[in-house]
């Protein structure tokens, strides 16, 4: 994979006050009481994942209020994580910064004070529930590792890619399932489908961000671009072409993604109700993927950036709201 392995796209979100966040006690459930350094911290989670991630800031509405520091915590984790390598113009510096959040990971579990308003969430989390650090420090890791590969690296097969996806998606979903204190391996199975799918699909959605940025396509694996006629090797290195071809390569890899969501939802009937919520973000993965397919998956169609993953916020919150009183994802 390439370096500046940004894997979230901005969704804007509307102006217009359809999502309550002015009611601050509604979103922090029990942490209302709690110190006014926390209550900051916290309003500086939920508003990272409102600006940087709004189709999971929807989602994590609908989860119980007791549930909600601790997912707007690993969300606002994941974005940080994400944008490591965006916010700088040095790969050095942006792979610094990951290798710090590396280590907040083991001052919040060692009970050590990190002056971050994201550290200082996470350790009262982690305070509050059992959360697994392994979690945590898989997903980050993953960042590095992606950072540090060479820049024309790309991975050779889907299952680098889905691997990626787990340790930066999926991972999110099995923390706030245990935060929810949801012990349940057919969640966990469920949870790691959706992320997968949701980890390849963002990833599609963002190669006009690598391309204007890297000048090259960096998440499409050799074996797809192969199979395409999009690979060229030369001198030992291996990269994607631009191509009347690359539709083709996204849709094997949105495929991909499309058998994970329908894996996950096989699964429904024997996932336990109160895991069902977390689960949510299946929802805006398959809204991509309906999206992707209407636009014959040209992902450089500006209309797949409009709204949230190319619809309407009102019809996306419909969409969610549907879901979530059908007990569904």
């Amino acid at each position: 994979m390439a370096r500046n392995g940004r894997q979230e796209q901005e969704d804007n979100p509307p102006n217009h006050g359809t999502s309550s966040f002015t009611s601050q006690t509604e979103f922090m459930g029990s942490t209302a009481a709690a110190g006014g350094n926390l209550r900051t911290a916290l309003s500086y989670c939920v508003q990272q994942v409102r600006n940087y991630d709004y189709h999971h800031y929807l989602c994590l509405l609908h989860l119980p209020p007791a549930m909600r520091k601790a997912a707007f915590a690993f969300r606002a984790f994941n974005i940080e994580t994400a944008k490591a390598m965006d916010v700088v113009s040095d790969p050095k510096t942006g792979l610094m910064r990951l290798l710090w959040w590396k280590d907040v990971v083991d001052k919040v579990f060692a009970n050590k004070l990190v002056e971050h308003p994201v550290a200082q969430v996470l350790s009262s989390v982690v305070s509050e529930h059992k959360i697994s650090k392994h979690w945590l420090k898989r997903s980050v890791e993953a960042r590095i590792n992606d950072a540090n590969r060479d820049d024309y690296a790309i991975p050779e097969t889907i299952s680098e890619l889905e691997r990626y996806a787990e340790d930066t998606q999926s991972t999110i979903l099995y923390m706030t399932l245990q935060a929810g204190g949801i012990q349940s391996t057919i969640a966990d199975h469920a949870a790691s489908h959706i992320g997968k799918a949701s980890g390849l699909l963002l990833l599609l959605k963002a190669l006009p961000h690598h391309v204007s940025k890297q000048g090259r396509i960096p998440y499409i694996p050799a074996s797809i671009a192969e199979e395409c006629g999009l690979l060229t090797r030369e001198g030992g290195r291996s990269e994607v072409r631009m191509g009347d071809e690359l539709p083709d390569a996204v849709f094997k890899v949105a495929s991909v993604a499309d058998a994970h969501l329908q894996k996950a939802r096989e699964l429904a009937s024997s996932v336990p109700a109160e895991a069902i919520p977390v689960l949510l973000p299946g929802v805006p993965a398959q809204v991509l993927l309906d999206s992707l397919r209407r636009r014959e998956f040209n992902v450089f169609d500006s209309r797949l950036s409009r709204g949230v993953h190319g619809i309407s916020p009102l019809w996306y919150q419909i969409k969610l709201i549907w879901h979530s009183v059908r007990k569904k994802y």
